[in-house]
């Protein structure tokens, strides 16, 4: 999609109606499945500056655009995300306030001082807003959907992924047998789905959010961000205010090797349709190759009985 065609896109929102595409400048912005381009109107000294997200062709077979409308302005309301001035439900363009001041982060940028712990606190707002999201998160649930989408295209998995699969049941055993709350989740934790000011954490895309175990989202982003010891660390202290609990631990740990299964099944799906981003097939064979040695590690086990013994 050209600048060309995302202004006419912005031209559709009912605010700018009758105004011209030559009465802004659009900056192409990342982006794996949608296009995000950041959106100052000339003449206004950057002041009136927006993010318009036009989704991805083909993405309505796997994000509920409704859903994620509900939650984006739930998380808004809750502080965390930022301000939705404008969601069409039925392809996805959505026009949010820019967060000036904010810098996009990346894994590199999580290392620094302070970072991983604004993290944990941001995570930790959204987790205790009280806000209820529109639908649940369930990743086993999904990894089954995503699983029959390919097999119904016969497109392509990583060899040996039903292995793993079956041996994730244990995991799936032992978080069923102990419940935890839901909480409102992010559920995609990217690095790039945070904005830094310095002093607090923003988070933006919800387009996979859910009520969920809260702990996905910790354990999801410590992958992600490819966090150290000393990151989790800081992040989790600041999101429990001390240690955290041994079988919150556990949770977390198990997510992260279940985060890269599911994820293995969505960078398959990239492939299915074609997604020109990047080497997904490469990116599907990555996740799943670290979601093996995690598992197969010397520790996971004892954070799997952790889990057991609730």
């Amino acid at each position: 999609m050209t600048e060309n065609e995302a202004a006419h896109a912005m031209l559709r929102i009912p605010l700018f109606s009758g105004r011209e595409t030559g009465d802004f400048d659009f900056e192409r912005l990342g982006g794996l499945t949608n296009r995000n381009y950041k959106v100052t109107a000339k003449g206004s000294g950057g002041e009136e500056a927006y993010v318009l997200r036009i989704a991805g062709d083909g993405t309505e077979e796997y994000i509920n655009r409704r859903n994620e409308e509900v939650n984006a302005k739930a998380a808004a309301r809750a502080g965390v995300n930022a301000e939705v001035l404008f969601f069409d439900a039925g392809d996805g363009l959505q026009r949010t306030r820019f967060i000036h001041g904010s810098v996009t982060m990346d894994n590199a940028s999580f290392k620094q001082e302070g970072a991983a712990a604004r993290a944990g606190r941001a995570l930790r707002m959204i987790h205790d807003s009280g806000e209820t999201f529109a639908n649940p998160f369930d990743i086993f649930q999904m990894m089954d959907e995503y699983l029959g989408i390919l097999r119904g295209k016969q497109a392509w998995i990583p060899e040996g992924y039903e292995a793993v699969q079956a041996e994730a049941e244990a995991v799936r055993a032992a978080l069923a047998g102990n419940p935890a709350p839901l909480a409102p989740c992010h559920c995609d934790p990217l690095a790039e789905n945070f904005l830094d000011t310095g002093t607090r954490m923003y988070i933006v895309d919800w387009e996979y959010a859910g009520n969920n175990d809260s702990m996905w989202d910790l354990g999801d982003l410590s992958v992600e961000a490819e966090f150290g010891p000393e990151q989790d660390q800081a992040m989790l202290g600041a999101y429990f205010g001390g240690p955290p609990p041994a079988a919150k631990l556990g949770r977390m740990v198990l997510y992260k090797g279940m985060c890269d299964l599911l994820w293995t099944l969505w960078g398959a799906l990239q492939v299915a349709g074609r997604n020109p981003a990047e080497d997904f097939r490469a990116y599907a064979q990555g996740r799943f190759q670290r979601c093996q040695t995690l598992m197969r590690g010397p520790e996971f086990a004892n954070h799997l009985a952790a889990v057991q013994s609730g």
